[in-house]
């Protein structure tokens, strides 16, 4: 289990908009502790993707430091301890269930560990799919997969960018209660961005974003 703290702290991000820079995370300081969700909500246009980016050391800031468990963030720690789950499962085509995670394995130049692959889709309720096509599967099937992929690396941090925007709303609360029992499981920390905030429940993190400001609430 991972005890790791992801910790934006004094984070500032512009960027050139025609004439004039234009500010998106203003001196932001944002925290997202192991075991559990932390939300990450707000209008949109108030930073919330640039705030995942920056987690995910896809974008350096101007100025600021992100560190995951007191290193800061770069390529070899995203490849490493970083899993991402997007809005869309970004699946291949070609692949079947099981190889969708075992891709992971490869592009590390590691052995493809079936054992790890099966133990991770039986965890998200795909034990009996492992050899289906992609085209089989529905669109909840498919996060499923993403997010038993984002955890092939055993990750300190999973990262998610509205990962339930394109599901209606039973399916998207299937997921987040999923991805919760897995991230309390593991201890793993996770920033969780969305617009749907009936998926929070008592006891999850939140962390308000506008364009003027961020505060976690």
């Amino acid at each position: 289990m991972s005890n790791a703290n992801l910790e934006l702290n004094n984070v500032t991000v512009t960027f050139q908009d025609g004439q004039e820079r234009l500010t998106v995370l203003d001196n932001l300081d944002f925290t997202a502790e192991p075991g559990q969700l932390t939300f990450v909500v707000g209008e949109s246009g108030s930073g919330k993707s640039t705030l995942l980016s920056v987690a995910a050391g896809l974008i350096q800031p101007d100025s600021g430091t992100a560190t995951l468990g007191g290193v800061e963030i770069n390529d070899e720690v995203r490849r490493d301890k970083i899993g991402m789950i997007f809005q869309q499962a970004n699946l291949i085509s070609a692949l079947n269930v099981r190889d969708q995670l075992l891709v992971t394995d490869h592009l590390r130049g590691m052995k493809p560990r079936k054992n790890r692959a099966d133990e991770l889709l039986a965890a998200v309720g795909l034990e009996d799919l492992g050899d289906r096509d992609m085209k089989a599967l529905s669109g909840g099937q498919r996060q499923r997969v993403g997010i038993a992929r984002a955890l092939m690396g055993e990750p300190e941090l999973v990262l998610a960018d509205e990962p339930t925007a394109a599901l209606d709303h039973e399916r998207s609360e299937d997921i987040v209660a999923l991805l919760r029992w897995l991230v309390e499981d593991r201890g793993i920390a996770c920033g969780f961005v969305t617009h749907d905030r009936s998926l929070i429940t008592e006891g999850d993190a939140v962390f308000e974003m506008d364009k003027r400001a961020a505060a976690l609430v």
